[in-house]
């Protein structure tokens, strides 16, 4: 086999691969030979068919088997060879021609074929230990705690019936049909609707205009739902209800005491804030996460410079730009509304997705060298952690990730990243900083920039209502 470059341009490369024609039949008459005592054709005795006419009646189907084995095998060691890696599967090309074609099957030409791709950059990981960040921590005050642990209290307060006018904080049952122009809408009806007034489970102007009617009483409230409503068909527009109040209950008293963290569970009301503590401390923890990454990836990204493999790059800003043009139709924007331009925006976002790859890159190789690994446990909770996020179709999530290719590898993916992550984390010199809740979630534009939404955030979509809970948010 005779390989010759016939291209080297950046990160480009193609290869020139020639088989002699007698390789190939050197190979075919072995493959014969094995099969030989196995074949049984009809004037034969088993085992004694000549190979002449074995390569007569097999030759070409054998030498078109021979052909798809070189372009499976063949370019992974030459890349091997070569000592280079491919950011993507090589292209191969060969004749299209039939009869070359039928020559090269028929034994009677050289077998040629060429590949073509991008090879992975080299390139030198920077001195980390230069690196310095800052971790943002909080030290979570008790009243924030105490204020949680109110919400979760909440929900096993009691209401009593009472006779009077429903005020802000009761609970009232009501049945109620929503109509836009006079006429009933899909989705605006319920009946022993439940609803706590000043909850704000429904949309602006609904519960308020509950306050001081009593069980028996019927009214008609006018609301208009928000412009970025997630019905497009109810969105802006003035809708009327009809409300019949079927009962009215005032809430009890609520005491933090070791009798209600029984009630949730628990052995304590101090285990109830413990609990708590650790749920905001977590919450808080994964911004911190997130903004101390965002230092090492800048740092990462002004320390390393080289060209990126252009179709990893276009990969990755299809994907990008697929989400964005979601996003913008989704909340009924162009980019114009956004300030900016198509084009400018393609500049923008072909930034970002090199950046991406330029970073991949760079991880990849801090994790290779530092032997990060992902062990199959931890593959697994991720498995089951996209499992559980599609209820009744376990299945079928199951069976994508078994026969999907380069599924797994989705979940490989970011475990191995935040792995390397941890391992920088002991090289760099990171220095924590207490912080307000106020300052951690101030807005960082920088960090807006690795996501990939439009400059000017556009208007959130919120949840689909149900049919039977239009009027709630």
């Amino acid at each position: 086999m005779q390989v010759t470059e016939t291209l080297a341009e950046g990160l480009k490369r193609e290869l020139k691969v020639v088989v002699p024609a007698a390789d190939m039949n050197s190979q075919m008459n072995e493959k014969l030979a094995e099969a030989k005592g196995k074949m049984r054709l009809n004037g034969f005795r088993p085992g004694k068919v000549p190979i002449s006419h074995l390569k007569k009646v097999y030759g070409k189907s054998i030498m078109a088997q021979l052909v798809n084995e070189m372009i499976q095998e063949k370019p992974t060691a030459i890349l091997s060879e070569r000592g280079e890696r491919a950011a993507t599967q090589p292209e191969i090309a060969m004749t299209e021609d039939e009869k070359e074609a039928d020559e090269i099957l028929n034994g009677n030409a050289d077998f040629e074929f060429t590949m073509s791709y991008e090879v992975i950059p080299a390139f030198d990981v920077a001195d980390m230990s230069s690196f310095k960040v800052v971790r943002e921590v909080i030290d979570v005050p008790a009243e924030e705690v105490e204020e949680q642990v109110l919400r979760v209290a909440e929900n096993s307060r009691t209401y009593e019936p009472k006779d009077g006018k429903a005020a802000d904080g009761d609970k009232v049952t009501i049945d109620y049909l929503g109509k836009l122009e006079g006429e009933p809408f899909e989705g605006g009806a319920d009946q022993d609707a439940e609803l706590v007034i000043g909850s704000n489970r429904f949309i602006p102007g609904f519960e308020e205009q509950l306050v001081g009617l009593k069980a028996g009483d019927e009214k008609v409230i006018t609301v208009t739902f928000p412009a970025e409503y997630q019905a497009a068909h109810l969105a802006g527009k003035e809708a009327t209800f009809d409300i019949t109040v079927k009962a009215v209950a005032a809430p009890g008293e609520l005491e933090i005491n070791d009798e209600l963290a029984k009630t949730l569970g628990l052995e304590s009301a101090d285990k109830l804030r413990e609990i708590v503590r650790s749920q905001i401390e977590s919450q808080y923890g994964q911004v911190t996460r997130q903004k101390l990454k965002r230092q090492i990836l800048d740092q990462l990204d002004e320390a390393h410079k080289f060209d990126t493999p252009s179709k990893l790059v276009d990969a990755e800003f299809e994907s990008i730009w697929r989400q964005i043009n979601q996003e913008l139709s989704d909340n009924g924007k162009t980019f114009e509304d956004e300030d900016t331009t198509e084009e400018a925006a393609r500049e923008e976002y072909r930034k970002l997705a090199e950046r991406r790859v330029r970073l991949g890159l760079v991880l990849s190789k801090i994790g290779e060298e530092a032997n990060v690994q992902v062990s199959d446990e931890e593959l697994q909770r991720a498995l089951f952690d996209q499992v559980r996020k599609f209820p009744g179709q376990e299945q079928q999530i199951y069976e994508y990730f078994q026969k999907t290719p380069g599924a797994v590898a989705s979940l490989r993916a970011p475990i191995f990243e935040e792995k390397t992550i941890d391992h920088m984390l002991t090289v760099i010199d990171v220095t924590d900083k207490t912080v307000t809740k106020e300052e951690l979630l101030a807005d960082d534009e920088a960090e807006a920039a690795e996501k990939p939404a439009p400059k000017k955030k556009a208007p959130a979509k919120k949840k689909a209502a149900k049919k039977d809970d239009a009027a709630s948010e």
